[in-house]
């Protein structure tokens, strides 16, 4: 009657195998936070690859004026070039850029969460 029981919760938790990646994210192993690093990573080279385009694209407009100085003096609808190009086109073009950049890091976030068995949200489009 007066038999007891001891409860090791620990070594229960220890003994579980694990199901998957979603397991190791929650538990925080090493191998969640290799999964959570390489996103990291991954995010980190789309936002620098992103970047540069941006950076040669604008920065490139004064190269260029410099190297063809008569494009100065082009007129499109009576706007200067450069004025138009870096004045007026460059708000479309970095509107652009960060749509890109966000469907292409929401797509690398489908995947990851793919990856680890979680599920998408069902009303996205991929």
């Amino acid at each position: 009657m007066n038999d007891r029981v001891r409860v090791d919760l620990a070594a229960h938790r220890r003994a579980r195998p694990r199901t998957g990646a979603h397991d190791e994210l929650v538990e925080q192993t090493p191998v969640g936070d290799v999964l959570v690093r390489e996103l990291i990573r991954v995010q980190l080279g789309l936002a620098l690859r992103l970047a540069g385009v941006v950076a040669v694209a604008l920065g490139g407009l004064p190269l260029l004026f410099t190297l063809w100085p008569a494009g100065t003096r082009v007129d499109v609808g009576g706007i200067p070039l450069p004025w138009l190009l870096l004045g007026i086109l460059s708000f479309p073009f970095l509107f652009g850029a960060g749509l890109v950049y966000t469907r292409l890091a929401e797509r690398n976030e489908a995947d990851f969460a793919a990856l680890v068995g979680r599920p998408t949200d069902p009303h996205r489009k991929p």
